[in-house]
């Protein structure tokens, strides 16, 4: 019987790189991370196995990396060597091969997103500004003493 490669998803953060291989009722699971490649192996629900091999597109911290099953896949949390380094594939080699595709459920251009901060963090400091300035209370002195006008309505 032919191996078959399970369908991934991947994605990218600042620090980690996202797998997820799709394969619903996993068994004999098999997830071997070096610091430059993952191999991944199981046999499905139906008893078929899938194997994929995946060379990086950078080198990883394999021993700060870990992997989640659930009941529809295995999710590999790979923690990048080079932090805040955008990957613009997974694979070394510039192929994509057709079991592969892009999270665009998760995917982010995260690239960037310390500038937004920045600026998010700008504003948020001249609103605070803005209330923290002290001004004099208001005058009191123009309220008309109506109590007495309150008192006569109520009766």
């Amino acid at each position: 019987m032919a191996r078959q490669h399970a369908r991934t998803l991947w994605y990218d953060r600042p620090k980690y790189v996202f797998m997820e291989f799709c394969v619903e009722d996993s068994t004999d699971v098999h997830v071997l991370l070096e610091d430059h490649r993952i191999v991944f192996s199981c046999k499905n629900g139906d008893g078929v196995e899938l194997y994929n091999e995946i060379e990086f597109y950078a080198k990883v911290n394999s021993k700060d990396s870990q992997d989640k099953r659930s009941g529809r896949s295995i999710t590999c949390f790979v923690r990048k060597w080079k932090e805040k380094v955008a990957w613009p594939r997974l694979t070394k080699e510039d192929i994509k091969p057709v079991w592969l595709s892009v999270d665009y459920d998760n995917w982010r251009d995260w690239e960037g997103d310390e500038e937004v901060e920045l600026a998010q963090v700008a504003h948020y400091a001249e609103l605070l500004q803005k209330v923290n300035t002290k001004k004099p209370p208001p005058a009191m002195d123009d309220l008309d003493d109506d109590s007495d006008s309150a008192d006569a309505t109520s009766n």
